[in-house]
């Protein structure tokens, strides 16, 4: 009977082998049915042959568990920098869709952010990005708005349903502001040491907004702000109005009307002159002359007092403008929603 155990053994092994080279795991071949049934053999085979029996089955047991070692085994290679410039030695008439002239570009967002930032450079003032999730103190409560205010309820904000340790939900920033507080206080030391506060804070910001050819519930916008001594409202003028300037390539005028913010006090709506028309009138600035970009003002003393800073001895001014605004004011787009769709038609044109 041995001899036809051994016979049994050696053609389920030819089966194995064979079975083995085409897993791609190989250690699934010691999981197979035909190495299961030949254990299961023992179990009806006479007690003087179990012994012979198996030690051959362990022996096969052995060599397949060796072989599909061997066989998972990775080849050793050296480390890669995934970051070093790559060396191809290829031609590149082999793919011609790589000469294709069809080139990406960036977003006319992006592209704006850019040269807003490049400006303001120019004017001194350092840039720092806004988050896109903040809490209830930075959104608020820093920025001069009372718990209860009725001020809070005109933001449309987006809350979370994750706490921070005030039991306050964490909230999508409504807007750029929200990096005044820690700008002011990082910046303290420097103040006191002579050296103004000039930022501008660029960053996503979202609005429970009912969305429609102008108005979007996620936007761009760009935040401004700088302390120091003497500073007065004909700063916050003439930096905004040069500005404005770099930004459309021309002489632009300014018109500002007092409004109500929170965390400036006088506050302004501030217009500019039409680039497009000189203020005669065109479909741009809806025949008025006037264009409405922004909210701007003199910063809250108690903002200021909020950060550490003495609103006796220093004052500021802080101004927001939403960046999808300027853009299509720029480019003559009528369609908000073009900029988050990724429309290669729309995008191409810049």
């Amino acid at each position: 009977m041995i001899k036809e155990l051994e016979k049994q053994i050696a053609d389920t092994r030819a089966k194995l082998f064979e079975k083995l080279a085409t897993l791609k795991n190989k250690k699934d071949i010691l999981k197979s049915t035909e190495l299961k049934s030949l254990y299961d053999e023992m179990k009806v085979i006479p007690n003087d042959h179990k012994a012979s029996y198996g030690k051959l089955l362990n022996d096969l047991k052995n060599e397949l568990t060796e072989a599909s070692n061997e066989d998972n085994a990775g080849v050793d290679l050296e480390p890669i920098d995934v970051t070093a410039p790559a060396d191809f030695n290829i031609s590149l008439k082999d793919f011609p869709e790589l000469l294709s002239s069809e080139k990406g570009s960036k977003n006319p967002i992006t592209a704006e952010i850019d040269l807003l930032l490049d400006i303001f450079k120019t004017l001194g003032f350092s840039s720092i990005e806004s988050p896109e999730i903040d809490n209830d103190y930075n959104m608020f409560s820093s920025l001069n708005f009372p718990e209860g205010h009725p001020a809070r309820d005109d933001w449309d904000t987006f809350l979370t349903h994750e706490k921070d340790s005030k039991n306050k939900p964490f909230i999508a920033p409504a807007h750029t502001s929200t990096m005044q507080h820690r700008v002011l206080v990082s910046e303290r030391a420097e103040l006191e040491k002579g050296k103004p506060i000039a930022y501008v804070i660029p960053g996503r910001v979202f609005r429970n907004e009912d969305v429609d050819a102008r108005h979007e519930h996620t936007f761009y916008q760009l935040e401004g702000i700088y302390v120091g001594k003497d500073i007065t409202v004909a700063n916050l003028l003439n930096i905004l109005k040069v500005m404005f300037s770099k930004y459309f390539g021309k002489d632009i005028e300014l018109k500002v009307q007092p409004f109500y913010f929170p965390f400036t006090e006088p506050s302004f709506e501030l217009a500019v002159s039409c680039p497009f028309c000189d203020k005669k009138g065109c479909s741009v600035c809806s025949r008025s002359g006037w264009i409405e970009l922004l909210g701007c003002g003199m910063v809250h003393p108690n903002v200021l007092e909020q950060a550490g800073i003495n609103p006796a001895i220093y004052t500021g001014f802080a101004w927001g403008v939403g960046i999808n605004r300027l853009v299509m004011i720029k480019y003559g787009i009528d369609e908000i929603r073009h900029f988050m769709t990724g429309n290669l038609e729309f995008l191409e044109q810049f």
